[in-house]
């Protein structure tokens, strides 16, 4: 029987609103209905539904809530008030509820939730009709127009945290900008501790990310980050900030995005054809948490499949998320053996959110 996979970091709610991809019917499915649509680069490349979860035993996962805040000066895309992000995610909140009183998915809160859940997982030889378990995480905390909004989303199930996305934010810088937390990010990252929050380290630019560590003093993760030793980039994490996680027992999800697997990816340019970019770089990234750490307990899956990339921007083996089954194979013939396997494709991630909600 296949191993059951615990994936963290799933954009669902913004491809089922932004997108307008129905989750719950197959990939092909909703690769069909784009078919002609030019709005996003990914129309008819879709890699994530329910159904193709189920297939490949992707029974728990992180699912996200984004939403960007733009001031005048940022030429990124977002809302133009963080009370607009704010709607924006709790718009995406009603999507995971109506999930979850479909059946299709259920909300994961608390320890005995996650035992009870992987339990079904682990035990069911057809999964096809079992629910996927999420995490809630808030990728980027720009949308808390105010610091009450963080215990408001902690009554509604987010466990999860990451202060920045990509640019300036409200709270702290991310990827492709440079600048500490300032006093809201502390403000912030003090209210998270004492709720009980998990910080994703994932985006913080270098000097939020310093920060960050000497403030915070509760669980961390990276929910999907990839070597700067193999890929040089700023939204890669150095080897010294990676083992400063590893000695906060810290979980690190490899990411699937192309650019992020294999130095020189050209946006617009590069494929999976002419690069060869593939599950093997998936591997690499795994291997170099793995030898850093000296074990496999600090090396994951956090693949970010369709965030706002699809199969043009994927390992070229990958067809569908369902085909995460063959990194346990890749790994074996790199003489991994089956408990370090499984730690890395979801024992990992389990043990790090027991031992957080203790």
């Amino acid at each position: 029987m296949q191993s059951v996979i615990f994936d963290a970091h799933l954009d669902l709610s913004m491809n089922a609103l932004e997108w307008n991809r129905d989750l719950t019917t197959s990939v092909q499915a909703i690769r069909d209905r784009e078919k002609g649509l030019t709005d996003k680069p990914d129309r008819e490349r879709g890699t994530v539904s329910l159904p193709e979860m189920r297939k490949g035993r992707v029974g728990l996962c992180v699912a996200t809530q984004i939403a960007r805040y733009v001031g005048l000066d940022n030429p990124l895309p977002g809302w133009h008030s963080q009370e607009q992000a704010w709607a924006q995610t709790q718009g995406q909140l009603a999507w995971y509820q109506a999930m979850v009183s479909r059946g299709e998915m259920t909300q994961i809160t608390n320890a005995d939730q996650l035992s009870a859940h992987l339990k079904l997982w682990e035990t069911a030889e057809d999964t096809s009709s079992l629910p996927v378990g999420f995490i809630l995480s808030l990728e980027g905390a720009d949308s808390f127009y105010e610091l009450a909004c963080v215990e408001k989303a902690w009554a509604y199930g987010l466990r999860a945290i990451g202060p920045a996305h990509y640019g300036p934010g409200v709270y702290a810088y991310g990827t492709d900008s440079t600048g500490g937390l300032g006093t809201k990010g502390r403000a912030l990252l003090k209210e998270m501790d004492r709720l009980g929050f998990i910080l994703d380290a994932t985006h913080l630019c270098d000097e939020s990310f310093t920060e960050a560590m000497d403030i915070y003093t509760g669980p961390v993760w990276a929910s999907h980050h990839n070597s700067r030793a193999l890929v040089p980039h700023n939204r890669q994490f150095s080897d010294e900030q990676f083992s400063l996680l590893i000695q906060r027992g810290a979980v690190i999800g490899t990411a699937f995005d192309a650019w992020m697997l294999i130095p020189g990816w050209q946006r617009g340019k590069s494929t999976p054809e002419n690069t060869g970019v593939s599950l093997e770089h998936v591997a690499n990234h795994i291997d170099h948490i793995c030898q850093l750490a000296g074990n496999s307990h600090h090396a994951a899956i956090g693949s970010d499949l369709d965030g706002a990339f699809g199969s043009e921007q994927s390992p070229g083996d990958l067809g569908t998320i369902a085909g995460l089954q063959k990194v346990p194979d890749i790994l074996r013939r790199r003489g991994y053996k089956s408990n370090d396997i499984d730690n890395i494709m979801y024992k990992n991630w389990i043990r790090f959110l027991l031992d957080a909600w203790k």
